[in-house]
């Protein structure tokens, strides 16, 4: 079975390291840094967002940006803050259990977990020793990623690209116990590990027939989500929405929003939506991880979203804002690479 999983994921890039995937792009970062005139041009694609939402963004410092209204409850916890503190806090905002809390600088859905119980969340707290994010469970199964860019010098900007993601589950057969099911499927079985940390001994129980259990309930690639490209679903009352949102999002211009939503039609007429997260300079375009995309369809949406930011950067430029010293941002990128091992390690994730 690991032979067969191993040859799977040879077969399908999705599954591979993003140093291989995208060194070969390396000649287009130049061409990019050429006409942005810094191999730093991430940094001026968003302003208001640390290093343009590339390396190190505190998470909060972006809610903070975002109209309350379409985002979840938040509370803010840092390394110093007690469990008195934070079970005032989420009393004052009505915030019931289960919650999701995640690292303030975290990335790829590494080190977000869904705490059932104040038990939990305390022992949680107790094994942590970074700022957090306390945050309301949004209660709509649907989950999507929404590609959105905007020139400095325009007043709409446009969505480029949509992806549905179908959260990490099986279903089971009345014969077969959940190990045995994840086990089936490569997609569920590269998560294992973090499977086997959730479940504990649940993974040793027979999984009654078509009864459907969700491994990881969260939107992430690297976690296990399966990607679905609806890019041609957007709508324009859809694209009004977003770009109305983001006009008022300050300095933000280039990232993706993750969005959970109640159903795919008031979706596409703007209604019934939450902002879970919004993402910077280091957003990837991921409806290009649809098993149906080749590796040279990812390797022209990379190559032009690459191109709109160092656009976009330009201009932000030419209107005040500063470039970034080579020297700090090649640290922050260094700092981020530890920060995204440690996450690794913690979430069991390869």
């Amino acid at each position: 079975m690991k032979l067969k999983h191993r040859l799977h994921k040879l077969a399908h890039w999705e599954y591979w390291s993003t140093f291989s995937i995208y060194l070969p792009l390396f000649p287009v970062w130049l061409y990019c840094a050429w006409k942005a005139k810094t191999l730093l041009f991430f940094h001026g694609a968003n302003p208001s967002i640390k290093y343009g939402g590339m390396a190190m963004e505190s998470k909060k410092e972006i809610y903070d940006l975002i109209p309350e209204n379409w985002i979840p409850k938040t509370i803010f916890a840092s390394s110093e803050t007690s469990f008195q503190e934070i079970l005032s806090e989420l009393t004052s905002q009505t915030i019931n259990f289960p919650v999701i809390v995640k690292p303030n600088i975290g990335l790829k859905g590494l080190g977000v977990v869904q705490l059932e119980d104040l038990n939990e969340l305390e022992r949680y707290q107790n094994n942590n020793d970074c700022d957090f994010l306390i945050q309301e469970k949004i209660n709509y199964r649907n989950e999507v990623g929404i590609f959105y860019h905007r020139f400095p010098d325009e007043k709409k900007g446009k969505i480029t690209g949509m992806v549905k993601k179908e959260f990490l589950s099986v279903k089971g057969n009345g014969k077969k116990n959940l190990r045995e099911l994840v086990m089936e499927n490569p997609r569920s079985a590269f998560q294992i590990k973090a499977i086997e940390q959730k479940m504990g001994n649940e993974i040793k129980k027979i999984v009654p027939e078509n009864e459907e259990i969700i491994l990881i309930p969260f939107g992430s690639h690297t976690r296990g989500a399966k990607f679905t490209d609806i890019s041609t679903d957007v709508t324009e009352k859809l694209e009004q929405k977003i770009n109305e949102i983001c006009t008022k999002v300050n300095g933000f211009y280039f990232g993706r929003l993750d969005v959970m939503f109640e159903n795919s039609e008031l979706l596409q007429k703007g209604k019934n939506f939450k902002i879970i997260e919004i993402n910077g300079a280091k957003s990837e375009p991921t409806h290009m991880y649809d098993p149906k995309h080749s590796l040279f369809f990812a390797w022209k949406e990379i190559s032009k979203h690459w191109k709109i930011m160092a656009e976009i950067s330009r201009k932000n430029h030419e209107t005040g804002f500063p470039y970034l010293e080579i020297k700090e941002g090649f640290l922050a990128l260094k700092n981020n690479l530890a920060i995204e091992k440690k996450l690794r390690k913690i979430s069991s994730v390869d």
